[in-house]
């Protein structure tokens, strides 16, 4: 998260984000013996921004991105990762939306953790939980499909 907060609050250049990375968890992480998680994590946030962005700008449409706070423009951006284009087996769903949430109250504004919870939920809402039918989704679910995000296929399927 800090790392996603630097690289996007010093103009989100590429370049940069191996050294950021990098230092964050030299400074933060020393303990941490596989770093592999959290250089997956940012990494695969970067490689799926447009997208993750795209899905953001549709779940919050009264936000522009640029008018969204750092913090919660980035917890959103790993929270979604998460939920999209991560391992159920390794985050579950839910498990990916309260860490969003928790990270947004401890380290955003007042109404961040709400914020978040609502955009994530959407999200949620739309891609549904494996395991259950198709009918127990939403039964009068009259709302755009979520663009980005995938309605018939398995979150697991998709090109990481």
């Amino acid at each position: 998260m800090q790392s996603l907060y630097e690289w996007d609050f010093n103009g989100s250049k590429n370049e940069d984000l191996a050294e950021i990375v990098g230092r964050n968890i030299e400074e933060f992480a020393s303990g941490v013996d596989d770093p592999t998680f959290i250089i997956d994590l940012v990494q695969g946030v970067v490689k799926n921004l447009e997208k993750i962005n795209a899905i953001i700008e549709k779940a919050a449409p009264q936000w522009p991105l640029s008018q969204i706070a750092i913090v919660d423009r980035n917890v959103l951006r790993v929270g979604l990762y998460e939920l999209l284009f991560g391992s159920r087996d390794e985050v579950p769903p839910k498990v990916a939306i309260n860490e969003a949430i928790e990270l947004a109250k401890s380290f955003g504004g007042d109404s961040s953790g709400k914020f978040v919870n609502g955009v994530l939920g959407t999200v949620y809402r739309e891609i549904g939980e494996p395991g259950k039918d198709e009918t127990s989704k939403s039964k009068n679910h009259e709302e755009e499909p979520i663009e980005g995000v995938p309605e018939d296929e398995p979150v697991e399927a998709q090109e990481k």
